[in-house]
């Protein structure tokens, strides 16, 4: 498809859908967003009057019929993504998805297959490996600046912790939020977490824990390669969007600090002040966001590997999965008493 645009449907118009829907339409030029699909068709509709997007379908399945589909973004509620993906397969459309494909392994192992089946192009949405700032930190490590990573630290804090209805539907906040580190922890040291230990509660938040989960965790892990790695998590961070890393190495440390709306310093008799983070990830993971789209559509382009897989997908899960198992027996778990694949 060299030198045409690549005619993308999008299923789901809610907010990560519209960040999706506007960078396709005023940044990435090698992209044609021409249907917007939501069970919700008057999301879909005013979504699709504001970008001057002509079609608009209350079934995705209308839209997965429709000849002029090469490619669907499917930004849906998580346990519809990997039914989407499959059904997007069978009928031939490339696939970009919002993490995570589900929270079962079954489902995403007969959705995997499916892709794999068709022979069409899945990318799932880690969308801060392509973050500038942890792009140069995966860049330092295997340009060997800090020789062998021994230790990695990775931080990740909310603003402010979600409604009580979101953390029932979300998988908990091993699957919701902290799916995204354990991504973040097997690209940058590029080896995979060999067993979790997790310790978590509720400090922030008492009706997360009458919806059932925690607001904060410290996960310790293990890297096949013999790497240690921790991550902490909390739903409430007051000074606003905490997002750090630190991977140190046998020649030297690398790190990414916070993004802040200006990088000024004012210095003064009470003290030294600086701008608080961003408050959340709309604003903090921006360009990545873009980024992730745009390499998406090149890989079609080029008819090549998609930057983050089906397994990319699958195996944050497998972590996630783990650590609640950890949490829930106080003990350290392998992955390995998780990952099991559901023959065909």
């Amino acid at each position: 498809m060299a030198g045409t645009k690549l005619f993308v449907g999008l299923i789901g118009a809610g907010r990560i859908g519209n960040v999706h829907a506007r960078n396709i339409k005023f940044q990435i030029p090698q992209a044609h967003l021409f249907a917007i699909a939501d069970s919700h068709e008057p999301s879909a509709r005013f979504l699709a009057d504001e970008l001057e997007v002509a079609t608009v379908y209350k079934d995705y399945r209308d839209l997965l019929a429709n000849p002029k589909c090469q490619a669907v973004l499917i930004c849906t509620p998580t346990d519809t993504h990997a039914k989407i993906i499959e059904e997007a397969a069978n009928a031939g459309k490339h696939i970009f998805c919002e993490k995570p494909i589900d929270h079962e392994l079954s489902k995403i192992d007969r959705a995997l297959r499916a892709v794999e089946r068709a022979d069409v192009k899945l990318q799932i949405g880690f969308n801060r490996r392509f973050d500038p700032n942890f792009r140069a930190v995966y860049d330092a490590i295997r340009a060997g600046k800090i020789g062998q990573p021994q230790m990695l630290r990775i931080t990740s804090r909310d603003p402010c912790p979600p409604a009580a209805e979101y953390i029932k539907a979300s998988g908990g906040l091993f699957l919701d939020m902290t799916i995204h580190d354990f991504d973040m922890a097997r690209f940058l040291i590029g080896s995979e977490i060999e067993s979790v230990y997790a310790l978590g509660g509720v400090r922030v938040d008492p009706t997360i824990e009458a919806a059932g989960d925690i607001d904060t965790a410290l996960i310790s892990l293990q890297f096949t390669d013999g790497t240690f790695g921790s991550i902490d998590n909390s739903r409430k961070a007051v000074y606003g969007y905490d997002q750090r890393v630190e991977v140190f190495g046998s020649k030297g440390m690398v790190c990414a600090e916070n993004n802040t709306p200006t990088r000024t310093i004012l210095s003064d008799i009470s003290g030294v002040h600086s701008a608080s983070p961003h408050n959340f990830f709309m604003e903090r993971y921006v360009e990545s966001y873009l980024q992730e789209f745009h390499n998406f559509v090149t890989s079609i382009s080029d008819n090549t590997p998609t930057p983050v897989q089906g397994n990319d997908g699958r195996s944050p899960v497998v972590a996630a999965l783990a650590a609640k198992k950890s949490l829930n027996e106080r003990r350290p778990v392998p992955l390995s008493e998780i990952e099991v694949k559901v023959p065909d």
